[in-house]
């Protein structure tokens, strides 16, 4: 998608449809107030007359614009301006790309980077315009035999009032393009069925990044008689019970000037399905079980922003692909593993399979002598209960990088949430049999969780983020969300500008 950025006389834009955001009370914007003037003040009759209110996330299409170079109008309401701050903005961007999503047209242009939001500049708000625009064409219909009309839209143009705005806008809007895309890529990753995406399959994807990528990531596939001599026999241990071979998939992309600069390093869960092997899961909903490998569709995201983007950072992604099933060959409770650190586990519970897998790519992700090193994984349903399905659980054995994390979710508006990891919580996974157990019991089982993994990243900056709330919808809009592509991008956008800050402190 393209996104142009045009300063100028709004009026003499010519473009299907001219997306105007306006406040209650007839509190026009300085773009609504010159277009209305143009039009003989249709905007503030439509207002005064009770036609159009304004509230928050209202639309009103005017197919008819006199005085205007655009065809139609679409009038976007912001509620009252003393409470638009980030989520008001972005429900009336979501309210108007849908309505835009609709109309028989593949270019528009929008008047959003004018609208006040509290300590938010020009790029801000134009990357998320990028970014609502690709949510709103989204589709996954790829299974369907009668598949609807795709939206036509190709083109936002942004509306800059001030021109020396123009370059913030470009700028935001191309990070947003790049974010926009790399979420539509994870969502699809996730909603793919389970009998196509498999461990075989995401290793194919890596492949094919790769191969797009003119030689700017390598991608290595460790498969399982690799994983054998490697070690790897906790990860191993997972998959089993399934026909489908577990893989260790690494991706590296060398952007520094040093090519030795220590890598910022993303470890996704790769469950391609969960049914919680000889710990069964209940049969209701086991279906979204396809969703437990979004950990690792958001680090292929990851990748894909980072390839438009291009930063100039040393990354490293590394994926644990399984699948978790019940078989005669399966894991079982009460079995004890040896992981590729050297410890062992006892599996209390099969169904705590996620932790068996990334504790083994942890381990292997210590070989690159890595700046930080974040996992990411749909990994407990205590999650839910403690955070609902609005922000990210976040634990770290570092602060600066937890705080480094936060940071990039507000300005993602791609949120997370601190929780504790104190040695207090490591007495829960205690085993009679081995170094330690798989599970803690049931009280604080997001903690104890990243309890575990904590014990395999004793030698690097490492941060945790539980998405089991935040990856996925349920019900009626069933489908994966794309989080928390926004927050793993920002947070390695933010590392180029502190290895920038360092290098001018020289």
């Amino acid at each position: 998608m393209e996104f142009p950025v045009q300063t100028g006389n709004p009026a003499k834009v010519e473009t299907p449809c001219l997306v105007i955001p306006v406040f209650e009370d007839g509190d026009l914007l300085p773009t609504a107030e010159r277009l209305d003037d143009a039009s003989e003040r249709l905007i503030g009759q439509l207002i005064e007359r009770g036609d159009f209110d304004a509230k928050l996330g209202s639309v009103q299409m005017i197919p008819f614009a006199p005085g205007l170079g655009a065809e139609r109008l679409l009038l976007v309401g912001l509620g009252k301006r003393e409470t638009c701050r980030e989520a008001a903005f972005r429900k009336a961007l979501d309210a108007a790309f849908s309505a835009i999503a609709a109309l028989p047209a593949d270019d528009v242009a929008v008047a959003f980077t004018d609208v006040p939001v509290p300590d938010r500049q020009c790029d801000w708000k134009a990357r998320m315009v990028a970014e609502a625009a690709h949510r709103a064409v989204y589709r996954f219909d790829e299974f369907k035999s009668e598949k609807a009309p795709r939206p036509r839209l190709s083109q936002v143009a942004l509306l800059v009032s001030e021109g020396g705005n123009a370059d913030a806008a470009r700028a935001g809007a191309r990070i947003g393009d790049a974010i926009g895309e790399g979420v539509a890529y994870t969502r699809t990753l996730g909603n793919l069925p389970g009998n196509v995406c498999t461990p075989s399959y995401l290793a194919e994807q890596a492949e094919a990044l790769g191969e797009a990528s003119n030689g700017a990531l390598a991608v290595e596939i460790l498969d399982e008689e690799a994983l054998e001599a490697l070690g790897a026999h906790s990860l191993l241990s997972v998959g089993r019970g399934s026909d489908q071979p577990s893989r260790l998939i690494v991706m590296k992309y060398q952007g520094a000037e040093n090519p030795d600069e220590a890598p910022h390093v993303l470890v996704g869960k790769g469950i391609t399905f969960d049914t919680g092997g000889i710990s069964l899961k209940p049969g209701e909903a086991m279906d979204e079980m396809k969703f437990d490998m979004c950990g690792a569709a958001s680090v292929f995201g990851t990748v894909k922003a980072m390839l438009a983007i291009k930063p100039r950072l040393n990354l490293v992604f590394i994926v644990a692909a399984a699948e978790n099933m019940p078989d005669g060959r399966a894991t079982k409770p009460g079995d004890i593993i040896k992981t590729l650190k050297g410890l062992t586990v006892e599996v209390l519970n099969t169904d705590a399979e996620g932790r068996l897998v990334l504790c083994d790519a942890l381990t292997y992700a210590e070989r690159f002598k890595p700046a930080s090193v974040v996992d990411i994984a749909t990994l407990t349903g205590a999650a839910i209960i403690a955070l609902g399905h609005h922000a990210t659980g976040l634990l770290s054995n570092d602060d600066d990088l937890a705080l480094d994390l936060l940071d990039a979710g507000e300005t993602a508006w791609d949120r997370a949430w601190h929780l504790p990891l104190w040695d207090e919580y490591q007495e829960q996974l205690e085993s009679n049999f081995a170094d330690l157990a798989n599970i803690g019991g049931r009280p604080a089982g997001t903690i104890t969780a990243a309890c575990f993994l904590s014990r395999f990243a004793d030698t690097f900056p490492w941060a945790h983020l539980d998405i089991a709330g935040t990856a996925w919808s349920s019900g009626k809009q069933k489908g994966a969300s794309g989080r928390p592509v926004g927050l793993l991008s920002q947070y390695l956008l933010d590392r180029e500008v502190d290895a920038e800050v360092e290098i001018d402190s020289e």
